[in-house]
């Protein structure tokens, strides 16, 4: 292996242990929002206080970003958003629903396809545990 091959190869480790970090950190601040709030609020309640509670521990974050489709070439509106974009590199679709069902995946799934992102979280706050409403997905 030569110098270029293994800086590249770092590189790689570099971004997924970034990326890694990210993933922990939107996890760990979501726990923080479902600990102060609990469950029975509307989504974008939610969808405000993870922004804020990630914002605050130092990651960039979008708002409500739209998912541009192409379609044969051209650029078609579908009016569909990411309700998080983290550190421009990870989806978040915030739910406050009875239970994930595979519509939501479908979802999420579906933005990782239409968009150069590779990871995604379904995080559902209306469970009396946060670990039961979190599903990471990549693409």
């Amino acid at each position: 292996m030569n110098h270029e091959d293994h800086q590249g190869h770092q590189g790689s480790r570099s971004r997924r242990d970034d990326l890694d970090m990210v993933a922990r950190e939107i996890v760990d601040a979501g726990l923080g929002v479902h600990r102060a709030l609990g469950p029975g609020l509307l989504e974008s309640v939610y969808e405000a206080c993870l922004d804020r509670e990630l914002k605050a521990r130092g990651l960039a974050v979008a708002r409500q970003v739209v998912v541009p489709i192409d379609y044969k070439g051209h650029r078609v509106e579908g009016g569909y958003r990411l309700d998080l974009l983290v550190a421009d590199a990870v989806i978040v679709e915030v739910k406050a629903v009875d239970a994930l069902t595979r519509l939501h995946e479908a979802q999420l799934l579906t933005y990782l396809k239409l968009s150069s992102f590779r990871l995604g979280f379904l995080m559902n706050f209306n469970v009396p545990l946060f670990k039961e409403g979190v599903r990471r997905f990549a693409n």
